[in-house]
């Protein structure tokens, strides 16, 4: 999957432009993601990323970074051991796509405005 465009509350992934938040897998793209708590990521809302681990999981925490990502989340991530990186999401968008030209289980879960 590559992410050929980013910008507040808007992604283009393989030519598909969202404007919802978004589980960038390798192969497929989860559109209309949403969190229990809207602005904060908690480990149920990325029980679709526990089924498949990947190696590494980048967070976009919206683009000013205004997402935050529980303690609990961190936390099990890292005992699954699921390298996490916790960005801004334009510089998380930057980091799935270098990323993916390193490794094959690279899962990115956008927040795309705030």
């Amino acid at each position: 999957m590559s992410i050929e465009e980013y910008r507040f509350g808007h992604i283009t992934i393989d030519g598909r432009e969202y404007d919802h938040d978004v589980i960038v897998f390798p192969q497929r793209v989860r559109a209309d993601w949403w969190r229990k708590e809207g602005h904060r990521l908690d480990v149920a809302d990325l029980d679709e990323v526990f089924q498949d681990p990947p190696e590494v999981l980048v967070i976009g925490t919206g683009y000013f970074g205004n997402m935050a990502v529980s303690k609990a989340t961190l936390a099990l991530l890292h005992e699954r051991g699921i390298e996490t990186r916790v960005l801004r999401t334009g510089e998380a968008v930057a980091e799935i796509n270098r990323l993916q030209h390193e490794l094959a289980r690279v899962v990115g879960a956008l927040h795309l405005t705030c």
